[in-house]
């Protein structure tokens, strides 16, 4: 008894070739920003100087105009910071469901997921500073050596345990997105047309050379990167 495997159809139709593809995706990067990124990065530059602006001004009157007093524990700063700690988690669990069950599919959107993570814990970072209400004195939620002698942290303060939280979350994050990144730096680096552009990304693609070998060392490391990340 005989048995044919069915053949797959194609996944990319009108006849373009892995080439083809590898140039329209490396094209936003290789190419200089268009029009409509420099509009949208306006924008965004404008709205950075809006958020700071409102930042100094939190500074300069005091946390009190969240309407945090000693009746109200939980202002705007606080309830903010946990929304982004969720919206972090959520991210992180779609990139992780969808590597555990080996989706083909997965990376364009376990990139983003794993983008929105970083993004939204440095903006739960942002919180945690302004409600500190003296940003400059950030330091003294790490445990760190100080002039004062045996002076440390309260460990009991809960803004401690954020500082705590938010450090190893992003590390682990960070480094969990930066491990995908490694076989595209190693394209782009195949691609460059200057020696400056073959170097940074050498560098930054740990010297990928795509062998079977190398695939199975970073599925390796990226399963035992998932599993401390949602180790308790």
């Amino acid at each position: 008894m005989q048995v044919t495997s069915p053949v797959r159809p194609a996944l990319v139709t009108s006849g373009k070739t892995v080439s083809d593809i590898t140039h329209d995706i490396c094209k936003p990067i290789e190419a200089p920003p268009t029009r409509s990124w420099l509009i949208a990065f306006g924008i965004s530059v404008l709205v950075f100087i809006y958020g700071a602006y409102c930042l100094w001004y939190t500074w300069y009157e005091g946390i009190g105009v969240w309407g945090l007093n000693k009746t109200v524990g939980w202002a705007w700063d606080i309830t903010n910071f946990v929304w982004w700690i969720g919206i972090g988690h959520a991210g992180t669990l779609i990139s992780a469901i969808l590597l555990l069950f080996r989706q083909k599919w997965r990376t364009s959107i376990n990139r983003a997921a794993e983008a929105m993570t970083i993004f939204a814990v440095m903006c739960a970072a942002v919180f945690i500073l302004a409600h500190m209400g003296r940003p400059w004195m950030a330091h003294w939620a790490l445990p760190l050596p100080n002039s004062y002698g045996s002076l440390w942290v309260n460990f009991n303060s809960p803004l401690v345990w954020d500082v705590f939280a938010i450090s190893t979350y992003f590390t682990v994050s960070l480094v969990f997105w930066y491990l995908g990144l490694i076989p595209d730096f190693a394209t782009i680096r195949e691609r460059a047309t200057t020696k400056i552009r073959r170097a940074v990304y050498g560098a930054l693609s740990f010297g990928w050379d795509g062998s079977a070998k190398t695939w199975q060392r970073y599925e390796a490391v990226c399963l035992h990167h998932l599993y401390f990340q949602f180790t308790p």
